[in-house]
């Protein structure tokens, strides 16, 4: 393995203000302020920030990872991009390693079988990753720290092989990423696991680009009131509770004078809501359920998000299942309502 070491004096440069600042805004919500992590891996650990190439950072950043957690930021600037970086990279004061990009070669087929007996209990039998978020020690998921997917295609195209290596050899302290040397293993025996992640890769998660439309509308041929009592007979007809019911502009009108024919109601399913929760929190954002009634002159409209849209922008796969599900629930209680 060679790699080149940039001079320390462009670390200091890049980690301005700027960059503090649109860390704060597009990555600490997921890996945390201070970059001790979250939702999303730890990235201020000094044997992450040893072997992470300012390239990894850079194309990580530009594509993202296509059905996890972590977007692609596209609208960043390859200005922006790089305060960012010289931020990250900032907290180690570390050098940023630069890699030549040759591939390794090593016998796939003994990788195969290191990656069975070393790396499955974390990273999953197919290199799929980690399940849930890592939010909080109180959210469950199964080690302190999230294992990455190797299989993703943004994590594949991001990193190079001899970075692969480099992770192996050294390890990860904070996490329970070990050394291959604690394990026994020799040099040899990294080039022969890179070998074999190289085999995981899966095509583009990326999904159906087809826009999807953002809101969920149902008419209904009655008024308000019994539209309203309907729908809270389908609500409890399909195992959810009514929360409340109040009208869209209450706490924003004075109190007596809010517009009595726009109505929201609210119910929930709790089972349903903390498995979806543990998935992603940011769930929390549209739930838990609402649909919204208005009703002019024409009618009564019945109005609800897309969950399907919202999990397309979330990006994470694991979420698609439960947004699948609740739209299907939405569009079958507000057609039961409006029958």
């Amino acid at each position: 393995m060679v790699l080149i070491l940039l001079p320390l004096s462009t670390v200091s440069v890049a980690g301005s203000g700027e960059g503090a600042v649109l860390y704060r805004q597009n990555c600490s919500v997921c890996h945390g302020v201070d970059g001790d992590g979250g939702v999303g891996i730890p990235l201020n650990l000094p044997d992450f920030l040893a072997v992470a190439s300012d390239d990894y950072l850079r194309n990580t950043l530009r594509d993202g990872r296509p059905g996890r957690v972590m977007p692609a930021f596209t609208s960043l600037s390859d200005a922006e991009v790089e305060a960012i970086i010289g931020y990250i990279r900032s907290w180690s004061g570390q050098e940023a390693p630069v890699y030549h990009k040759h591939a390794l070669h090593g016998d796939v087929q003994h990788g195969r079988q290191l990656f069975e007996q070393h790396c499955t209990a974390c990273h999953g039998n197919r290199g799929q990753g980690g399940t849930g978020t890592g939010v909080t020690f109180s959210r469950p998921r199964e080690a302190p720290v999230m294992a990455p997917a190797l299989d993703n295609p943004g994590f594949q195209d991001s990193v190079s092989d001899a970075m692969l290596k480099a992770t192996l050899l050294r390890g990860r302290k904070g996490t329970p990423m070990p050394s291959i040397a604690s394990l026994g293993l020799k040099e040899k025996d990294a080039d022969d696991l890179v070998a074999y992640l190289r085999t995981l890769k899966i095509e583009s998660l990326a999904g159906d680009s087809e826009a999807l439309e953002p809101v969920i509308r149902y008419e209904s041929e009655y008024d308000l009131e019994q539209t309203l009592e309907n729908l809270k007979q389908a609500v409890v007809g399909r195992n959810f509770r009514v929360i409340r019911e109040q009208y869209l502009d209450q706490g924003l009108a004075a109190e007596g004078e809010e517009d009595k024919h726009r109505v929201i109601l609210y119910f929930c399913n709790f089972a349903f809501l903390n498995d979806a929760l543990a998935i992603d929190p940011r769930v929390g954002l549209f739930l838990p359920c609402r649909i919204t009634l208005i009703e002019t002159e024409h009618g009564v409209q019945l109005m609800s998000i897309n969950p399907k849209n919202l999990s397309r922008l979330f990006n994470n796969s694991e979420l698609d299942r439960y947004c699948e599900q609740m739209h299907d629930l939405y569009a079958e209680i507000m057609e039961d309502a409006t029958l």
